[in-house]
């Protein structure tokens, strides 16, 4: 392992647009060197160039979560350059159109609890061994309010996300006595570019990736002695709901 990188590390998973690039900018205003995981390599280097961050610092890593050796990968390539992940966002995420359950294909099935479930669970278990030797390190989880209302339509997206927040408090009550933050983030609608027009939906009320982006703060500059494992952020008015996906 490389000398211990002279900066805090956050990866983010999904970082390349929406949710995942405010989260991955955000943290870069604070002074953290960037590992920005997606499966586009455009939206990373946008996502890199908006960073402000030396080539250096912003580490991109083309990869497509679904893989099972994907998430050995992508923690071993961060760790090969910067020897240290303080903070971990598993919010990278995918879901097929909706669709009924016995329309749905297997396959897309497969993928949803794939990359949203399997990866993050993959992801936390690695960079947990390695925060917890130096005893202090966060892993948020982005899920959605999906988990909760359940919606037709939705079923196998809504069990990965409620999966999701079963993990974060049952690794939390593993991880927390070795002094890393494990939280979840359960967004309502948010106004990125997945979500799809509709004249009855007004996009204004929705929250904007900034808002999550803000939670994500929230939860790392917490005092050590706080871990806030459930943070559930909802428009203050609510707009019509078409779906509770988060991207």
């Amino acid at each position: 392992m490389p000398e211990m990188h002279p900066h805090p590390v956050a990866l983010v998973t999904g970082g390349g647009r929406g949710i995942g690039r405010a989260i991955a900018l955000a943290l870069a205003r604070e002074g953290y060197s960037l590992c920005i995981v997606a499966r586009t390599r455009e939206e990373l280097e946008e996502t890199r160039r908006l960073s402000n961050l030396p080539v250096e610092r912003a580490l991109i890593v083309l990869i497509d979560l679904a893989d099972e050796e994907s998430a050995e990968a992508v923690i071993e390539t961060a760790l090969d350059l910067f020897g240290r992940i303080d903070v971990l966002v598993n919010n990278a995420g995918w879901a097929p159109p909706r669709t009924s359950l016995v329309k749905m294909r297997g396959s897309d099935a497969d993928r949803v609890l794939a990359v949203n479930l399997r990866a993050p669970i993959a992801l936390s278990r690695l960079a947990a061994t390695t925060m917890a030797e130096r005893g202090s390190g966060a892993i948020i989880s982005i899920a959605s309010a999906a988990a909760r209302s359940m919606p037709a339509g939705e079923a196998v997206y809504a069990a990965s996300k409620a999966g999701l927040v079963a993990f974060t408090h049952a690794a939390f009550a593993e991880l927390g006595d070795r002094g890393i933050k494990v939280s979840v983030i359960i967004p309502g609608l948010v106004d990125t570019e997945l979500i799809p027009n509709n004249k009855r939906l007004d996009r204004e009320l929705m929250l904007t990736p900034d808002d999550v982006a803000a939670a994500v703060l929230s939860i790392v500059k917490s005092p050590a002695r706080v871990c806030p494992v459930e943070v559930v952020l909802h428009p203050q008015r609510r707009p019509e709901r078409t779906s509770e996906r988060t991207r």
